[in-house]
């Protein structure tokens, strides 16, 4: 190999990073912002591998090279033909082997700056894991807590509006948080997946500044948070959002609007909490649905599930994270949203620090 390999120091430098590795390994995990350019699909991967262990390393080989040059070439005249001369993409593959590698040298001698990444994908998952348990002790969090439809996600995007470092993990997990959480028709990503995103995102703060984040628990839907972060999170200030009870139930009527128009998602989600409730409260439950009075069925759900376990979270964590000060909220509205926000902003949580 003539060309020079880069580190994961350099992940920056670069005006693409390519994924050489097949669709089912991207869609698993990938470096943010890599463009996936499978030298093998796949299907001809198991062709190659199954060649591998079945016939010899030789046969593969010939197979694999055959197959990815008709790839790599495939991928340049699609994708790379409007590319300039000083086009600098690093590229890589599992392991930093022979799919990087042989894109690397196509797209070197047709004269273009790519390089291949050192230890591949491996290489870079090892470097995820170390950040998530070295970044979170390194920044001050500042948590937006509340019970459920007090407008903490709201407040979050307008911090981020106003400049703050917010760390938004609700977003990241594509979930809500609650038995409620999930978003329609879309599927959370693998763990691995928002394992990298959580390490992009950390990486990019400045440790002198505050970061806001909401409360959470262990898992928002099926992903589990870092055992540092959680901890960082809970150790921090914390920032307690009251609203009326009526404001929370018209945020939430907006903010859920999916099971409005779909009553038997909501009911279904609902069953969920069969194991805790009985069949005699999810009756009462699904009745008040039935009659399309969606505001009293959000304030039932309000006061009769959330609030209590919300209450039950509070009371557990009271010897072990530092005394919250309220966030009182008159409504839930843009305009208070943002005022609150700014007044968080300025005061840069001088009086936890």
């Amino acid at each position: 190999m003539l060309f020079k390999l880069a580190n994961l120091s350099q992940l920056d430098a670069f005006d693409s990073i390519l994924d050489a590795r097949t669709p089912a390994e991207y869609l698993l995990d990938h470096v943010p912002n890599a463009t996936n350019v499978p030298t093998l699909n796949n299907e001809e991967r198991i062709v190659v591998g199954t060649i591998y262990k079945q016939v010899s390393a030789f046969e593969a080989k010939k197979r694999g090279a055959a197959i990815a040059a008709r790839n790599i070439a495939m991928h340049i005249e699609n994708s790379f033909m409007d590319k300039p001369k000083n086009w600098k993409p690093l590229v890589y593959c599992w392991r930093g082997g022979n799919r990087s590698g042989s894109m690397v040298t196509i797209l070197r001698a047709i004269g273009w700056q790519a390089q291949q990444l050192e230890g591949g994908h491996k290489a870079y998952r090892k470097l995820v894991v170390e950040s998530l348990e070295s970044l979170p002790m390194q920044y001050d969090f500042n948590v937006i807590g509340g019970a459920t439809g007090s407008g903490k996600s709201a407040l979050l995007s307008e911090l981020a509006k106003q400049g703050a470092q917010v760390l938004d993990l609700e977003t990241l997990a594509l979930h809500r948080g609650s038995v409620l959480g999930r978003f329609a028709d879309i599927a959370q990503p693998t763990q691995k997946w928002f394992d990298s995103q959580l390490a992009h995102v950390l990486r990019r703060f400045d440790a002198s500044k505050p970061v806001f984040v909401e409360a959470e628990s262990k898992k928002i839907g099926r992903i589990s948070l870092p055992e540092t972060l959680m901890s960082a999170i809970r150790s921090a200030p914390i920032w307690t959002v009251e609203a009326p009870i009526a404001s929370r139930v018209d945020y939430l009527l907006q903010d859920y609007a999916e099971y409005v128009a779909y009553p038997d998602r909501l009911k279904q989600q609902l069953s969920y909490l069969l194991p805790v409730f009985g069949h005699a409260k999810l009756n009462s439950w699904y009745e008040r649905i039935d009659t399309g009075n969606f505001a009293d069925i959000t304030e039932a759900l309000l006061l009769e599930h959330y609030d209590p376990l919300y209450q039950h979270a509070l009371d557990r964590q009271t010897e072990t994270r530092p005394p919250s000060q309220a966030l009182i909220l008159s409504d839930l509205s843009p305009a208070t949203l943002k005022r609150t926000a700014a007044k968080l902003i300025c005061e840069n949580s001088s009086d936890f620090h």
